[in-house]
């Protein structure tokens, strides 16, 4: 039975989102700030984490960034609960490494179909495969990503975007099917999180963020043959 954490300061919004988890027989433990969110999250260690932005004591971002600071939950994914007309609190999410957002007020359903969706995308990893191309490997056993022999710091959502990359061998994917593999997105919608995400990834590779290419129209490749990056 998956664990859900969810950190939010409004009653009515944590029984809601309580009450839908619990309907999926999610175990669920709750939060009304992000101290508490924060303590919660590093001594049970939850599958998920539902995280609200607004938060007395520490905000979202602050408790974010403590939960990606420790070992423990550095892979945990984590859905951002944002206020709908704060689209720069959703991008600053995203470019901080959250796994998915949804925007307030949000149906019930969308919000179980996200976590379905990420705690899916957890599960997917098959343990013991090894990825190794030009001067990336990843080790999906382990979530552990190497760049020239050097560890790399990625998400899991970043880890599956590379690997995923990586796995088509050169071939162009399309944004529809790296949303709907990763994100678990059913259609074609139009959202920042996969643009968001690439970049996210490009900075972090640094020198060699060339092999990651732009397939206008279509989507991303990874240039695994080094004569094929620009």
């Amino acid at each position: 039975m998956p664990t859900i954490l969810v950190v939010e300061d409004e009653k009515d919004i944590l029984d809601l989102v309580s009450f839908n988890m619990q309907k999926e027989d999610y175990e669920v433990l709750r939060a009304t700030d992000g101290n508490e969110g924060l303590s919660l999250a590093l001594k049970h260690i939850p599958d998920l984490i539902v995280l609200d932005l607004m938060l007395p004591g520490r905000d979202g971002f602050e408790v974010f960034k403590g939960l990606r600071d420790d070992a423990r939950t550095r892979h945990t994914p984590v859905l951002m609960l944002t206020a709908k007309a704060e689209v720069t609190d959703r991008i600053a999410g995203l470019k901080l490494g959250a796994d998915d957002y949804v925007a307030k007020p949000f149906s019930p359903r969308e919000l179980v179909l996200r976590v379905k969706a990420l705690l899916r995308r957890a599960n997917k990893v098959a343990p013991g495969t090894k990825i190794e191309a030009g001067p990336f490997y990843l080790d999906k056993s382990t979530f552990k990503s190497y760049l020239n022999s050097e560890e790399m710091e990625l998400t899991t959502t970043e880890f599956k975007l590379l690997s995923t990359l990586l796995e088509a061998n050169g071939e162009p994917v399309k944004r529809a099917s790296l949303l709907r593999d990763i994100w678990g997105y059913t259609d074609m919608v139009h959202t920042r999180t996969l643009d968001t995400h690439v970049k996210r990834l490009r900075e972090k590779l640094g020198d060699e963020a060339r092999w990651i290419q732009t397939i206008r129209g279509v989507g991303y490749s990874l240039a695994v043959d080094p004569s094929k990056a620009p």
